[in-house]
């Protein structure tokens, strides 16, 4: 098992950067850059390729709607350019609130959508020449007036032709995607204990049709880290992110994100994950709270085994419990947000572990 963690870049994205680069030497595998309505991702991605010499660094998501596929293929071939070949494209659907209320685009074919930018990114890397009609058209069919445009291929060679794409996704259609065509999952609000009865059947729809060139899928989860006899406190750090999940259905890009608590009832893929958790009722007061703009109400009414169980809190012993659990369920990148004063600390421990 890796273990990785999400950049909180709120404030100062250089700081951010700087201090993340630092755990490189505790034993930090991973960092995953989180985009939503903040800044973009590659660049600072670019910037934590400067800072560090081994780790790799992710796009936790790029989204499949306000870049072409070209483009995003472009772009991680120059990451992965920059870093020395440590590049990790995360892609996904993202949600209605991001892409309809932040990019302005239609939210439609979200599985179609991601097969293909999987698909050509692949495609482009490999240096094909690409000659692509489907939801996004390469080359575009001639305007009226225009010129027809020609297949091409990338002009630069990528210092990889496979960069690994990590695809997050939370229902079972699009599970069984990305077990299907991704080399890594990025799932949300990840409980190890339930995680097999709520995605189990959709994974093995997906594993069934991989490719064997894929190899197994990775999965990457985790959550709040803190270590010590008063620790278990810290998991109510989470609260107020799982509200804001659950209740809005925004995903937040750094830990002081804020919503506007206008998130579309019936829309909300993470209410849906927290039903299908089992916490139907509580999902429902949450979102209700939430789009009151009763956010701490919301934040109060996360149940206290939804907090436990989607973090790292604790003593060691309890600690290291949870890091098994989760490798139990599959995930072979630990992805973890520190807690306390001295980060280098703990994640030299759990690394130990690993």
């Amino acid at each position: 098992m890796e273990l990785s963690m999400l950049l909180d870049y709120a404030g100062d994205p250089r700081r951010a950067a700087d201090e993340a680069a630092a755990l490189e030497s505790a034993g930090l595998d991973a960092v995953w850059v989180a985009e939503a309505w903040g800044f973009d991702s590659p660049t600072i991605m670019g910037y934590l390729a400067a800072r560090t010499e081994r780790m790799k660094i992710g796009s936790a998501i790029v989204n499949v709607y306000s870049r072409t596929p070209a483009l995003i293929a472009q772009t991680a071939a120059g990451l992965d350019a920059v870093s020395g070949g440590r590049a990790l494209l995360g892609l996904g659907a993202s949600g209605p609130q991001v892409i309809e209320g932040w990019h302005g685009k239609p939210y439609d074919k979200p599985l179609g959508r991601t097969r293909e930018t999987v698909d050509l990114c692949r495609r482009i890397w490999r240096r094909e020449t690409i000659d692509h009609h489907g939801i996004t058209d390469m080359p575009l069919p001639a305007a009226k007036g225009g010129r027809h445009g020609k297949p091409l291929k990338i002009l630069t060679r990528p210092v990889r032709d496979r960069i690994p794409v990590y695809v997050a996704s939370l229902g079972p259609a699009n599970v069984a995607l990305t077990a299907e065509i991704a080399d890594g999952w990025l799932p949300t609000l990840f409980i190890p204990e339930k995680a097999r009865a709520v995605w189990g059947s959709a994974l093995a729809e997906g594993a069934a049709k991989r490719a064997p060139e894929l190899g197994p899928l990775q999965t990457v989860a985790g959550g709040l880290l803190a270590i010590g006899e008063d620790a278990a406190a810290a998991r109510d750090l989470a609260r107020p992110q799982i509200a804001l999940y659950v209740g809005d259905g925004g995903p937040p890009c750094s830990s002081e994100a804020e919503s506007l608590g206008e998130g579309a009832v019936g829309k909300n893929f993470y209410n849906d994950l927290a039903v299908a958790y089992g916490y139907e009722e509580q999902a429902r007061r949450i979102q209700e709270l939430y789009l009151a703009g009763r956010k701490r109400d919301a934040a109060a009414a996360v149940p206290d085994e939804f907090c436990e169980l989607m973090t790292l809190c604790g003593p060691e012993g309890y600690v290291r419990e949870r890091v098994e659990a989760f490798r139990e369920a599959g995930v072979t990148m630990l992805n973890v947000t520190p807690v306390g004063p001295d980060p280098a600390r703990l994640i030299e421990t759990v690394k130990s572990w690993l």
